[in-house]
């Protein structure tokens, strides 16, 4: 063989591994969520019409992300056009997105109302919010068999809001950290009024199954604050504030999450030794599966509703709760009662081979 292939044959060898490495790394996805569009204006005031300038600055946030090649940016829209929440929803969850960001603009029947406000996912039952709440999920009128598709959902009664589910009650607090973060550099970095963090029942936020929020970046009925949103130097800013917070949010949670995935292989493999131990003795242990995250929590009550006695696991990427252990089938039912009772209404009872 010439040396000169020995040598590429050295060098590519050499280099394979930190190749194959680069390639296998997970990248953070985002779903950046262009509010309205099409035939759905949003709010028209001031001469800005809210499904525009929530596409200007989504597309300004891509920008600054696509710098980042770890990251990877999935659009609901990037032109004006119409789609469904349903849709916007569904094409989060099968990009197995680790973000949604949905990007609004406010809107009153007063002129003096101002500021900015981020919503997360909730059943909050503060009147102001709730119109907001009801505003945002209207769009649903506009799409063709609605009745079909959100199964009687009708945004314009308060007791249909208000019996939504948390269907992912452990994204919430992640949520609410970015919400906060969003809320934090818009007051403190561009001197915007920060109207703060709230939780509303948002079917586009309750149909995802990621951490997501919905942000209104200000009223375009106010007079004032409609030219700052209707400026570039508005969007820009905005944008900006936005981007950073998102990878911010990508430093907190999901570095975190790669970085534990050695040390916690490492803590099953104590677990695995410790179920065959007991599968030895032909003894079963039961446990009630609570939930199953991304995210590694502290198995400590405050995460978990009051719960105590919380185990975690790790598989296939995911983190595994379990509330209580038990010798017998019928022991562990009366746990799987209190976890319901404390909220957990799709939990259920696993064995030693299932919660490994």
């Amino acid at each position: 063989m010439p040396d000169k292939v020995k040598l590429y044959l050295f060098i590519f060898a050499l280099f394979l591994p930190n190749f194959l490495l680069c390639q296998s790394k997970p990248k953070f996805k985002v779903v950046l969520d262009a509010g309205h569009g099409g035939k759905d204006f949003g709010a028209i005031k001031n001469g800005l019409k809210e499904k525009e300038v929530a596409l200007d600055v989504v597309l300004k946030i891509g920008e600054i992300l696509e710098d980042n090649n770890d990251i990877e940016i999935v659009y609901s829209r990037k032109t004006d056009v119409f789609v469904e929440l349903r849709e916007r929803a569904d094409r989060a969850n099968k990009a197995k997105a680790n973000l949604f960001v949905s990007v609004h603009c406010n809107s009153s029947t007063s002129s003096k109302p101002y500021g900015s406000l981020t919503l997360v996912m909730g059943l909050s039952r503060a009147d102001t919010n709730l119109e907001i709440a009801k505003t945002e999920n209207s769009v649903i009128f506009q799409e063709t068999n609605y009745k079909k598709n959100y199964k009687g959902f009708d945004p314009n009664k308060p007791e249909t809001l208000i019996g939504l589910k948390i269907l992912q009650e452990e994204s919430l607090k992640s949520s609410i950290d970015f919400a906060s973060t969003i809320q934090y550099k818009f007051g403190n970095k561009l001197n915007r009024k920060n109207k703060g963090v709230h939780q509303q029942p948002l079917w586009v936020l309750d149909a995802t199954y990621m951490p997501g929020v919905l942000i209104e970046l200000g009223f375009i009925s106010n007079k004032n604050e409609a030219q700052y949103l209707g400026s570039d130097k508005g969007k820009n800013e905005l944008a900006k504030a936005i981007a950073e917070s998102i990878l911010k949010f990508k430093e907190d949670y999901f570095a975190v999450s790669e970085a534990a995935n050695h040390s916690e292989s490492i803590e099953n493999s104590k677990v695995v030794q410790t179920v065959k131990t007991k599968s030895a003795d032909n003894k079963k242990t039961y446990k009630v599966q609570i939930a199953s995250s991304k995210k590694k929590l502290d198995t400590i009550p405050s995460n978990f509703k009051g719960l105590k006695n919380i185990s975690r696991s790790f598989e296939n990427g995911y983190y595994k709760y379990f509330y209580g252990s038990a010798d017998t089938n019928s022991e562990c039912e009366k746990l799987l009662n209190e976890a319901k009772n404390k909220g957990y209404a799709s939990a259920y009872i696993v064995s030693d081979n299932e919660s490994k």
